[in-house]
């Protein structure tokens, strides 16, 4: 049996802005907690194949490290429509370099952290 990837966490000065954020994004939801962290995930269940996002609380990111990179799918709609969609939601377009032909769309969540959006590749589950 290979590992798999369980939760993905991401440094962050405000957890519940970001909670917000991504749990419109990817549908996910956020159980009862205490402390700074918010742990976010999949509405079926935590634990299962889809990992959690934990969104630690840092007064101060550093800028020139990378906090995390999150790459997603659409599952329901085309890529148009879920970058609409992501905009809609307080995403911003992010220049890391790319040349213009890439098939995904780089973006920015409220606090600057970069993610892409990919084609259409995953069925919803």
């Amino acid at each position: 049996m290979a590992s798999r990837i369980s939760e993905l966490v991401l440094e962050c000065r405000d957890p519940e802005l970001l909670a917000r954020f991504w749990c419109e994004v990817l549908d996910f939801v956020e159980p009862d907690r205490d402390g700074e962290d918010v742990e976010i995930g999949p509405r079926e269940g935590f634990g299962g194949a889809r990992p959690t996002l934990i969104l630690s609380k840092q007064e101060r990111p550093q800028p020139d490290r990378t906090r995390l990179h999150i790459d997603v799918n659409a599952t329901d709609r085309d890529q148009d429509a879920e970058l609409e969609r992501l905009l809609a939601l307080g995403a911003r377009p992010a220049d890391v370099g790319q040349t213009g032909e890439e098939s995904w769309h780089v973006l920015a969540d409220p606090e600057g952290n970069v993610f892409c959006l990919l084609r259409r590749r995953l069925d919803p589950l």
